[in-house]
């Protein structure tokens, strides 16, 4: 079950987006599986279909899924990451993990942090 809310500083899209990537990550969804409609799910949430149209291309950016004609998003997210994606992810990383270090956090401290964040996605 995908859940956004709405009074959080991040905005719909990217929760829409993360949700989705949290629910693969969990293997709830899995390679092949179709998403709902863009409408579908806009009507769902109750949230314009701007809004999920952009979480599904950020997606589509992320090679998490693909946009098929007559069939919709389909999951086609595979294990393994390409070079150029583990180049993408460390860029996307770097900021986090160096304000992570300009605030005083040990190298322990964030093994347990993504191991923390890693457990909860599985648990959700």
């Amino acid at each position: 079950m995908l859940t956004i809310d709405p009074e959080s500083t991040v905005p719909i899209y990217l929760q829409l987006r993360n949700e989705i990537m949290e629910a693969i990550a969990r293997g709830d969804l899995s390679t092949g599986d179709t998403l709902p409609s863009v409408r579908a799910l806009a009507g769902d949430l109750g949230v314009n279909m701007h809004t999920v149209n952009k979480s599904y291309h950020e997606l589509v950016s992320k090679e998490i899924i693909e946009i098929v004609p007559k069939k919709g998003a389909v999951i086609i997210v595979d294990e393994g990451v390409s070079n150029q994606r583990l180049a993408l992810m460390s860029a996307e990383f770097r900021p986090l993990l160096a304000e992570a270090l300009v605030r005083g956090m040990k190298e322990e401290e964030l093994q347990r942090l993504i191991t923390t964040i890693m457990n909860n996605i599985k648990e959700d």
